[in-house]
């Protein structure tokens, strides 16, 4: 009996001297919130980085996109010049190329009033020929003159003559031809247009006048 007491005893000291399994378990469970919260934190600080980082991308992709759209209106710009240039300096050439044909037409018609030898004449026509295919070629078009009305933009008047058988401002007569290059005037036709003859009767006196240009 005495035995089983001091067992009871052992076994009652032993129980009471051991600590009680909770406590481990609630610093297990404050150490493990504290982890969590530290995540949170860092994962807002991830997501600030994240933000900042998208919203420096964001820029980046504007100003190229600026950059872009400046370049390539730079690129058009140059282009237009350039083409303008080139343009300008055909018109030029084409310009001189027309004035040696207008010398070559007065040689021509030298030539023939000369009365020079049929051969020569074909020859010259021959080489006429070449020089209208060569403006033809280069896509300018033949104004058109005689018998239109006077349109001061591609028409200009350096003489009239009196008519009353035709309208008033007709063109009667082309004094140098004028050319069409890409729908714009390279060289204005040089003309002669009609002036209206009107009798007016005064005092029993019969009085020409021309009709003032319009």
């Amino acid at each position: 009996m005495e035995e089983e007491y001091n067992e009871y005893n052992g076994v009652k000291k032993e129980v009471e001297g051991k600590e009680p399994e909770n406590t481990d378990y609630d610093d297990k469970l404050d150490d493990s919130e504290e982890e969590i919260q530290q995540l949170k934190r860092e994962l807002a600080l991830v997501r600030e980085e994240l933000n900042k980082a998208r919203e420096s991308y964001n820029n980046t992709l504007n100003k190229l996109k600026y950059m872009m759209a400046d370049f390539d209106n730079y690129r058009k710009q140059m282009e237009k010049q350039v083409s303008s240039k080139i343009e300008s300096g055909r018109a030029e050439l084409l310009i001189k190329f027309l004035n040696i044909r207008d010398d070559y037409l007065q040689a021509l018609k030298m030539a023939k009033q000369s009365k020079s030898e049929k051969v020569v004449i074909e020859g010259l026509e021959g080489i006429l020929k070449n020089f209208d295919y060569l403006i033809k070629s280069e896509g300018l078009m033949e104004i058109e003159t005689i018998g239109t009305p006077f349109d001061p933009n591609v028409h200009d008047a350096i003489g009239s003559s009196e008519r009353d058988d035709i309208p008033n401002n007709t063109v009667t007569n082309e004094i140098r031809k004028g050319y069409m290059l890409n729908n714009k005037v390279l060289r204005p036709s040089l003309v002669e247009i009609s002036k209206k003859i009107v009798k007016n009767t005064i005092n029993g006196n019969e009085k020409v006048e021309k009709e003032s240009e319009n």
